[in-house]
């Protein structure tokens, strides 16, 4: 990487990054390493993604060494210092015997160090780029750890109840079944279908389930089982616009059975 930045030998791409200009990099990365994780047997493939995220961490690192900000041990010596302060019943006498506990005293020790760092919130440090599912799992996790969560998944059920009936009396507001909404009548509506949604999640968290993960698999085997309508329309001679829902319907079951 230094190599490839150097002002006169360097490759002219890489010279020219940017911060700005690697955002959509790393995150495209991200997601390539995310997609090989569901499928750890395929290694050569794996090893690859993990390799283009670490490159990632490299470029930046060599950027700002470049700078004379900081270098890429900075950033290793960093992390593992890090580590070692947030697990002192690993590297200390401190006793914790599950990850309930574990997380808590993380907390702690993540607000004594924030202390430095002009955090009021226990929301502070969420990051407001996260996609919406993880970004709503994130901070119920961080309000949670000071102890404003309710005891059981029971509170979140009542909650997504409470919320469905909130959402139907504004859809019904507006007249018919909501297809329809005028402009003037949809914040309250994406509201209610908001609240409900971060309900959901709220669920989630307590049944232990990652709502971003969740909906990801729901997405794909939709995807997955479409497909098959398509296909088997296509191999039929049909086509999905000419074909009654109930006749597509059909395919999608047949999708279902199959799995």
């Amino acid at each position: 990487m230094t190599r490839l930045r150097d002002p006169e030998r360097g490759c002219p791409w890489d010279r020219v990054q940017t911060l700005e200009s690697l955002k959509p990099c790393l995150l495209e990365e991200t997601y390539e390493l995310l997609s090989a994780m569901d499928h750890p047997e395929e290694k050569a493939n794996y090893v690859e993604e993990l390799g283009d995220v670490l490159l990632q961490i490299m470029f930046q690192s060599v950027m700002a060494e470049q700078e004379g900000r900081f270098s890429f041990d900075d950033v290793a010596n960093a992390i593992s210092d890090k580590l070692v302060h947030r697990h002192p019943h690993v590297f200390g006498d401190v006793k914790a015997d599950d990850p309930a506990t574990v997380l808590r005293n993380w907390e702690q020790i993540k607000q004594l160090e924030h202390k430095k760092e002009k955090r009021h919130s226990a929301l502070d440090g969420v990051p407001s780029t996260l996609p919406a599912l993880l970004k709503a799992q994130r901070t119920q996790e961080k309000a949670a750890r000071v102890g404003f969560d309710w005891k059981d998944a029971e509170g979140p059920w009542e909650k997504i109840n409470e919320e469905i009936a909130e959402l139907r009396a504004e859809i019904d507001k507006v007249g018919g079944d909501g297809s329809k909404i005028a402009p003037a009548d949809a914040t309250r509506v994406k509201e209610e279908l908001g609240d409900l949604v971060f309900a959901v999640c709220n669920l989630a968290r307590h049944l232990g389930v990652d709502a971003e993960s969740a909906a990801e698999l729901t997405t794909s085997r939709f995807a997955r089982r479409f497909r098959h309508v398509e296909e088997s329309a296509k191999s039929a001679g049909r086509n999905l616009k000419d074909m009654t829902l109930a006749e597509m319907d059909e395919l999608w079951d047949e999708a279902k059975a199959k799995e």
